[in-house]
């Protein structure tokens, strides 16, 4: 599934080519740096310059050597004649690998920014819509108070702005590179070396290396992708929520072809987000397994190596491919505003109460005393409504209707208590604070 529906730029820089394409630039880079070290001369230079790798010929001589690094030497060498000797001069595979994925990370970290930035768009834009649209406010899946459904989305803006802030100082950890040798000691490859060809790279420098780059900074970069998936996975239920048939309140693009189940012509399932929620899951596990590569034997094992391979093309790939799916969910969301304010309705007036146990407060009643007066009631709609759905202020009626409340607030009060403007008089501030 995921490679039918894969965005061809991240797929591209995680295929095969591009990553031995990384390698020979690294390779070339550090001939570059030696020969202005006047270790490699000019015409030796010239010829380098030119080379290539053979991907038939790499798998051939793997078969042998058990190692993708010195079969692609090879390939190289083989190709170059003399001058192949210069390849690889004073460096480990490590450098190679683990600069050349700094590259690919980058390019990668690139195409999610964007994909940050689009969604940022895209839910800017529905927050100003649905600005002051009401709907019912939950905690624990209950009825609270009102809120506005582009409250809701205005949060999900600035949660989305934090991780692009997340996201550029992972990528700013995680893109460096080393070309310091076996153990890190540039007692083969002098540290110009690794200076000319990372800033030939737009990469940063690992100050002080192993034979690798350390993976706290990967770890820092998986994590990162975990989180924004997990926030993708926290939208995407809401909106499963929403769509639940008892709420019909919001619901994800549903095409004029589309079917929802191979039984039942009238499903309309949530498919878009529940895939979402179920990648995020995913993404998680691989930053478990990123966290797990910290710890590296001495100056290094490849234990990481094999997990990486995996974890790191597969996160990015999954993570754009989310960012778009849902994206788009957003981008063609349909939101029934009607039912919003039904819902919000239907429980009688019960999602006021907060407002009148504050106003018998203000009159001088007992907080404790206050609170058992409004809940007295509150319990009695409760009750009404298990009898089926509530029509009309029913909270209203029953506060108007019990003596000890008509003591305190007059039926023109308690009816000013159920005014909605009361909740939305800041919506403007909570706005600006996001730049909206």
């Amino acid at each position: 599934m995921i490679e039918r529906y894969s965005l061809p730029e991240m797929a591209a820089i995680w295929s095969s080519g591009h990553k031995t394409d990384k390698w020979l630039q690294v390779e070339l880079l550090a001939c570059e740096a030696w020969a202005r070290e006047g270790v490699i001369s000019p015409e030796a230079l010239e010829k380098i310059r030119g080379a290539s790798y053979n991907a038939q010929r790499m798998q051939e001589i793997e078969q042998e050597t058990h190692h993708d690094v010195i079969s692609f030497l090879r390939s190289v060498q083989e190709q170059l004649g003399p001058e192949g000797r210069f390849i690889h001069l004073g460096l480990t595979s490590s450098d190679v690998l683990d600069t050349g994925l700094a590259a690919q990370i980058k390019e990668a970290g690139q195409l999610l920014t964007a994909s940050l930035s689009e969604l940022a768009e895209v839910l800017a834009h529905a927050a100003i819509q649905y600005k002051y649209t009401l709907m019912a406010g939950r905690s624990h899946g209950i009825h609270a108070e009102p809120i506005t459904f582009g409250l809701k989305l205005a949060s999900w803006l600035d949660e989305t702005r934090r991780h692009q802030q997340r996201l550029a100082s992972a990528l700013e950890q995680v893109t460096v590179g080393k070309i310091s040798g076996a153990v890190g000691t540039h007692a083969t490859v002098p540290p110009q070396i690794e200076e000319f060809v990372c800033e030939r790279m737009g990469l940063g420098i690992e100050p002080i290396s192993s034979q690798v780059v350390q993976r706290d900074r990967h770890a820092h970069f998986m994590t990162t992708l975990a989180l924004i998936g997990s926030s993708l996975e926290k939208m995407a239920q809401e909106i499963r929520h929403l769509q639940r048939t008892e709420l019909s309140e919001a619901f994800e693009p549903f095409g004029s072809g589309q079917q929802g189940s191979s039984a039942m012509p009238h499903k309309r399932n949530p498919e878009l987000c529940e895939r979402v929620c179920g990648l995020a899951r995913v993404v998680r596990g691989y930053a478990v397994t990123a966290m797990e590569d910290v710890a590296l034997w001495h100056e290094r094992d490849i234990s990481h190596s094999s997990a990486e391979r995996i974890i790191i093309p597969d996160a990015c790939t999954l993570l754009h491919y989310m960012l778009s799916i849902f994206t788009k969910v957003m981008r063609g969301l349909q939101v029934d505003a009607e039912r919003m304010q039904a819902n919000l309705n239907m429980t009688g007036g019960l999602v006021f109460s907060q407002r009148i146990l504050l106003a018998l407060i203000d009159k001088g009643v007992g907080r404790q005393e206050a609170y058992k007066m409004v809940q007295r009631n509150a319990m009695k709609v409760w009750g009404m409504a298990s009898q089926g759905p509530i029509q009309g202020p029913a909270l209203l009626e029953a506060l108007n209707a019990d003596a000890e409340v008509a003591n305190y607030l007059s039926p023109a009060e308690l009816q000013e208590l159920t005014s909605t403007d009361f909740y939305t008089k800041y919506v403007d501030v909570a706005f600006k604070r996001v730049g909206l």
